[in-house]
């Protein structure tokens, strides 16, 4: 008897896991069909989660749907029958109605039955946040990881930003953004399509191409603080003084600032040159263009190199025009740097003003390299920058043209002798 009992035991434990299957679907629906009718004060029934009453006999575990077995090592084969008995008896005066009793409608799917409206499901309360879980279920839920309160890298908030995400495929660098907080800030607020995306688009039809964007916006992070109709303004009026688009790419791609300043801003600067430097309004737009910097940085570099020029070194207004319209980058140069490199070409190699300001490259190139040509030649006896007189040197040619073509067409040596002379040095 004690082993026919463990057999049908163990018979039982096999099968539960089906009746279970078979019978949460069928409780589902039921729950869904009788809610309002069997709804127990104080038992709210939620979405797919049922409540657990408990019935008075101690070997009948009942749930809302479905029901549970109990077994035990010790039962006879009388106890099990008699359990059997109390079980169907109180399932039968506790449990819900089973499938079959119900009407035949509510035996369907409820993805496949017409008269199950969704209005019904609307009735039952969503799940609350604080309702239990299964250990499970528990498991499953894939968390992401948690945007971090405050950091000192962007790159800690990439992965939760897809603005930060589309502007690292542009190539904007946030190594750099992330120095300034106010800029870091800036960006995590972006929405990309709402804030970011027209801004694009207004830049690739002004002429920025894809593979400047990055570079730009890196360095004009806060263009996007600005509004769209204020920069268009701005590009109209650069166009009302004859900039072509192509010009005013040139001059945005090399001064990213340019379209930050106001109409009023850019006006002025325009003025400031054309009166100060005495140029036509045609040699005014050229200097901008080829230097836009000038429009965007701040003027006294620029007022203090005029003096320079003038009262230090001793060039004519006209002279000073002529040299700033060939190298712009004169008028926001060290001021340091120009009158050494004055001091070296007028005195030491004894280079007037008027071939000066014929060839004022000189300006824009390194001392160091002046001075090792100019030692060199005058080592081999061709320091000659007269060009009145025979074996002539530009000036021009002197700073600009690559060492093997000085060697050879102006030094007339090999460029290992002047290696092996600047050794010696």
């Amino acid at each position: 008897m004690h082993l026919a009992t463990l057999r049908k035991m163990a018979l039982s434990a096999q099968q539960i896991p089906r009746w279970l299957n078979s019978i949460k679907l069928s409780s589902f629906m039921t729950a869904l069909q009788l809610r309002k009718g069997f709804q127990r004060p104080g038992k709210a029934l939620l979405c797919g989660i049922f409540a657990h009453p408990r019935v008075s006999s101690e070997d009948c575990f009942l749930q809302w749907g479905f029901r549970t077995y109990r077994t035990s090592s010790t039962w006879n084969s009388s106890q099990s029958t008699n359990s059997s008995r109390r079980e169907i008896n109180c399932a039968q005066s506790t449990l819900l109605p089973s499938v079959n009793e119900l009407p035949q409608k509510t035996q369907k799917m409820p993805g496949l039955d017409p008269e199950l409206s969704l209005e019904g499901l609307d009735d039952v309360p969503p799940l609350s946040p604080l309702q239990p879980i299964s250990d499970e279920e528990a498991v499953q839920i894939i968390a992401g990881p948690p945007l971090p309160p405050s950091s000192v890298t962007l790159r800690d908030y990439v992965d939760h930003s897809e603005t930060l995400r589309k502007l690292v495929l542009l190539g904007v660098d946030l190594s750099k953004i992330e120095k300034h907080p106010d800029a870091a800030n800036l960006l995590l607020r972006l929405d990309f399509e709402k804030d970011i995306k027209q801004m694009l688009l207004f830049l690739k039809d002004l002429g920025i191409e894809d593979t400047q964007l990055g570079p730009f916006l890196t360095k004009n992070y806060a263009i996007f603080s600005e509004d769209l109709e204020n920069l268009k303004t701005r590009v109209a009026y650069l166009q009302s003084k004859n900039f072509s688009k192509a010009d005013i790419a040139q001059m945005v791609r090399n001064a990213p600032f340019l379209l930050s300043f106001s109409v009023e801003r850019l006006d002025n600067r325009l003025g400031f040159f054309q009166k100060e430097l005495e140029l036509s309004v045609k040699k005014t737009r050229d200097l901008v263009i080829r230097l836009p910097r000038l429009l965007t940085g701040s003027l006294e570099p620029v007022k203090e190199n005029l003096k320079v020029f003038q009262l230090e070194l001793g060039f004519q207004q006209n002279e000073i025009q002529h040299m700033i319209t060939k190298i712009p980058k004169m008028l926001t140069a060290n001021k340091r740097k120009l009158t050494e490199t004055f001091d070296y070409v007028h005195n030491v190699m004894l280079v007037p003003h008027h071939l000066m300001v014929r060839f004022p490259q000189v300006f824009n190139t390194r001392l160091f390299k002046v001075k090792e040509r100019h030692l060199f030649l005058a080592y081999l006896g061709r320091a000659q920058y007269d060009p009145t007189k025979p074996n002539y040197i530009s000036l021009d040619k002197l700073v600009s043209v690559p060492d093997g073509i000085f060697c050879e067409g102006m030094a007339k040596a090999s460029v290992q002798d002047f290696e092996k002379f600047l050794k010696t040095l």
